[in-house]
């Protein structure tokens, strides 16, 4: 298989899609957490609120930034498939009918950053121990290229 313009951008695409979909995390936990961009302040430690509020804040900033990705974005992803399936699921089937898109969509992409790791532009690659070899043009499997 030939390696293709796309398949040089892939980890840099990546790596943009975590920084978007950590900034707009973080940003839903700010404005519960604070009562800023348009939403009223969770009172501290109102279930589940603003507990997923902190999970927003604290695991969005990690993933934004490339920092513990994994780990982050699959807490991230639970704490949305928790709200999705007990907060809204409870006014309406699907998504569209009970308000849960955010929830649905934040939950399938940090399921996706948890299964693909943060891409480049990472915080992460900052402290590797081990050094990875770079890429090479041409995958080969069993001497037959691929």
């Amino acid at each position: 298989m030939r390696v293709t313009h796309l398949d040089r951008a892939r980890p840099y695409v990546l790596g943009l899609f975590r920084i978007v979909v950590g900034l707009l995390f973080t940003c839903h936990g700010v404005a519960s957490l604070f009562g800023v961009l348009g939403r009223p302040e969770l009172p501290a430690g109102t279930w589940p609120g603003w507990y997923a509020a902190v999970i927003q804040l604290a695991g969005g900033t990690l993933v934004l930034i490339g920092l513990g990705t994994r780990t982050a974005a699959l807490i991230g992803s639970g704490s949305m498939a928790f709200a999705y399936f007990d907060v809204h699921q409870r006014t309406g089937l699907l998504p569209i009918e009970n308000g849960g898109e955010p929830a649905a969509l934040f939950c399938w992409a940090l399921l996706l950053l948890t299964v693909t790791g943060p891409g480049a532009l990472a915080a992460d690659r900052l402290f590797a121990t081990d050094a990875q070899p770079a890429p090479r043009q041409e995958e080969h499997h069993l001497g037959v290229p691929v």
